[in-house]
């Protein structure tokens, strides 16, 4: 039985792992969105497994509020800024698609190495998920950074906090239902401060690109 569990939640931590990689590798915004509600439906899949195999019924209700608002409410919001904004691209990001994609590859190989030592000290069936959900968290963070539209880098912070909540499951087997929340609660905020912010940018200076805005600032 744990065998089939590990093979689950590796399979699911590697999907979610690619729609990050999804994000470096298109330039649409569109596909942004879709690569971000996909990964949403595989934490809450994730969480549901982990509730299943480790008898956790609390979790049942995270696995359905992930799937509610982060597979249906965000993606939705998201798709309102996009249609508001119009087919917006990332056409030149800070760093091109080729060195992204290679960069990407570095930071999981990087994490893999920082993950072994929490791997060999613990018997836990989803440790084989551990260097997938540190590579995720620092492939999120790289969007974040590497990323010239304000919405891209909106949706790097969500993959982030997905990245956290994906690394709870899989290096505690599960949170205590409140702390889960409380974190939900705390990204989902940031994500509608972040979505006023956009929207302001978008209405003073009819632009989301961030180096615009800072040749604008000189």
């Amino acid at each position: 039985m744990d065998g089939t569990f590990s093979q689950l939640v590796m399979l699911g931590s590697s999907g979610m792992l690619l729609t990050a990689l999804i994000v470096l590798w298109r330039k649409g915004i569109p596909a942004y969105v879709t690569a971000y509600r996909w990964q949403a439906w595989l934490l809450a899949a994730i969480t549901g497994t982990v509730a299943y195999y480790g008898r956790d019924p609390r979790l049942y209700w995270v696995a359905a509020l992930l799937l509610a608002l982060k597979g249906a409410a965000i993606p939705a919001l998201l798709g309102t800024m996009q249609r508001r904004f119009g087919a917006q691209r990332e056409a030149t990001p800070y760093v091109n698609t080729e060195t992204s994609l290679v960069i990407a590859s570095l930071l999981v190989l990087f994490a893999y190495v920082l993950a072994r030592p929490w791997m060999a000290v613990t018997d836990l069936p989803t440790r084989q998920g551990l260097p997938l959900a540190l590579g995720l968290l620092f492939v999120s963070l790289f969007i974040v950074v590497s990323r010239k539209k304000a919405i891209t880098q909106v949706i790097g912070f969500l993959m982030l906090e997905n990245a956290i909540a994906l690394l709870a499951a899989v290096g505690t087997r599960g949170v205590p239902l409140l702390v889960e929340l409380g974190v939900f609660l705390d990204a989902l905020m940031g994500f509608l401060v972040m979505q006023i912010f956009v929207y302001h940018i978008h209405e003073t200076f009819n632009t989301i690109d961030v180096e615009e805005l800072a040749r604008l600032r000189h």
